[in-house]
């Protein structure tokens, strides 16, 4: 394992710097039409990035961003190639590669992703020790006041012996986070399923116990229901015994009650019946008689007493009515209150 991550990390390292030595002058046209280009390039693979979904869409940004990120390092290292621009360049480039680990650990799960993940990591900080290592500037350095293929083999020497290096220190400290992260795990996985045993057996007896004691409390609670239930019965028959005959009782008298107050609407509604008959005959009478302007006088009559009352010419037209009132059957009595004019 530790092999393989070393191959990889310096075949990736060397392609990004594998940029022919000779072209060291400052060009600032020449690397600006390279990182358009590198620009125009990512955004062109983006939008092929855009019609996926969920973690290949990730990986593909990442993918994305890698090629641009290591175009630019390259034309940096051609057309810039300084300390500093090269340490630029690689530290780009290591936090590109690291992006895109990180992308296609987001695949997987469980300890299988932890250890994806710490292996980017690793690989990653060896990636930025190389950028920064004062020893492989210093040997760039040397390898720049060489001239013709002294000077190109120099470099390449240099290039491959630090990258070769730093990733196998970086597979080293990989293989030993792998198994400190494998032995966690295992140590984690036993406690874990001591627990669950344990949780278990407190479970089953717990859930025994509340059976036990939920089954108890619900034979006292049906005994309690049933003897309510008797007792309630008992109750409610008696009860509706009392109110049957209350009602009886209230019935008998609502009849009675009902029977006077008919009669006694019978016996007012002949009155008023008789009353209304007696007005109607005396003003029947008053208009019969000659000489007498019966128009002006109004008549009421209450349980047989004839009122008279109201305007006429003269006092004998006054007597004349109340006279004619006086002959009419039901009539009591006449009392007069005709005013003559």
């Amino acid at each position: 394992m530790k092999t393989l991550i070393a191959t990889l990390f310096a075949t990736a390292a060397g392609a990004a710097f594998a940029a022919p030595t000779f072209a060291l002058n400052h060009d600032p046209a020449s690397y600006r039409a390279v990182t358009q280009k590198a620009s125009a390039d990512y955004r062109v693979a983006t939008e092929k990035c855009d019609g996926m979904k969920a973690n290949d869409k990730d990986v593909c940004m990442a993918e994305a961003r890698l090629a641009r990120t290591r175009t630019e390092a390259d034309a940096l290292s051609q057309y810039n190639n300084t300390p500093k621009g090269r340490e630029k360049a690689r530290s780009n480039l290591a936090d590109a590669e690291y992006d895109l680990a990180k992308a296609k650990c987001g695949a997987r799960s469980g300890a299988d992703k932890d250890e994806c993940m710490n292996n980017a990591k690793s690989v990653h900080t060896a990636a930025l020790a190389d950028a920064k290592s004062a020893g492989t500037a210093a040997g760039v350095d040397k390898c720049a006041q060489a001239g013709g293929d002294g000077k190109t083999g120099c470099l390449v020497q240099t290039k491959s012996s630090a990258v070769k290096d730093n990733a196998a220190d970086a597979a080293n400290r990989t293989e030993n986070a792998a198994d400190r992260a494998g032995d966690k795990a295992a140590a984690a996985t036993a406690t874990a399923v001591a627990k669950t045993k344990d949780v278990a057996a407190t479970a089953v007896e717990k859930t025994k116990e509340v059976a036990h004691t939920v089954a108890e409390k619900t034979k006292e609670v049906a005994h309690t229901v049933a003897q309510k239930t008797e007792n309630a019965v008992d109750r409610s028959g008696d009860k509706t015994r009392d109110t049957a005959a209350v009602t009886a009782q209230k019935t008998d008298n609502a009849v009675d009650n009902a029977g006077d107050k008919t009669r006694d609407a019978a016996s007012k509604t002949k009155l008023a019946a008789s009353d209304t008959a007696i007005t109607t005959k005396v003003k029947a009478g008053l208009v019969k008689e000659p000489n007498l302007e019966s128009l002006g006088i109004h008549v009421e009559t209450e349980k047989g007493v004839v009122m008279l009352s109201g305007f006429v010419n003269s006092k004998t037209e006054a007597d004349k009515a109340v006279k004619v009132a006086k002959g009419v059957d039901g009539v009591t009595s006449v009392k007069s209150a005709i005013k003559v004019k």
